[in-house]
């Protein structure tokens, strides 16, 4: 008895849909729905595009600050243990591998070659003695050039 009350209803709301000329299955086609997508997508590029490559820009010169920090500490570690940082011929592969001839060398001070790379994909410069305190390490910045402002800026440890 139910189930025939709930037939008769549901039979009655398609005949009242039909009667107001709206089809008992609406909906929007794929074709629609994609228009619509692309017209977001194109909004979404014009308003927030230059913003995000602004914050790009900044996230890449903060992570080379971090590297930079994290490098220093690494030498640090390395002095401790082999009692002077790597040479200038040694370069920042010493962090990695052990350079011949050291007993003292208690690493990998860093895991990753992909560690001593700044963001631009340049290996930080190193230099041993440096000019500015024991040693120098640094990123030239997007520009790859010395100066600069904003992401072209140097970041150094000094």
């Amino acid at each position: 008895m139910i189930l025939q009350r709930l037939a008769v209803r549901a039979a009655n709301r398609r005949e009242d849909a039909r009667m107001i000329g709206v089809p008992a299955q609406a909906g929007f086609t794929l074709l629609e729905v994609l228009v619509v997508l692309v017209i977001l997508g194109l909004l979404a590029a014009v308003v927030a595009g230059p913003q995000i490559f602004k914050y790009l820009g900044s996230a890449k010169s903060e992570a080379a600050k971090v590297q930079v920090q994290q490098i220093s500490s690494a030498l640090d570690l390395y002095r401790l243990e082999v009692g002077r940082y790597p040479t200038q011929e040694e370069g920042l592969e010493a962090l990695i591998e052990a350079p011949a001839g050291l007993n003292k060398w208690n690493g990998p001070y860093l895991k990753k070659k992909e560690s001593i790379v700044d963001p631009w994909g340049r290996v930080f410069v190193y230099r041993y003695p440096g000019e500015h305190g024991d040693f120098d390490l640094y990123t030239l910045g997007a520009d790859n050039a010395e100066g600069g402002d904003g992401e072209n800026k140097d970041i150094t440890n000094w």
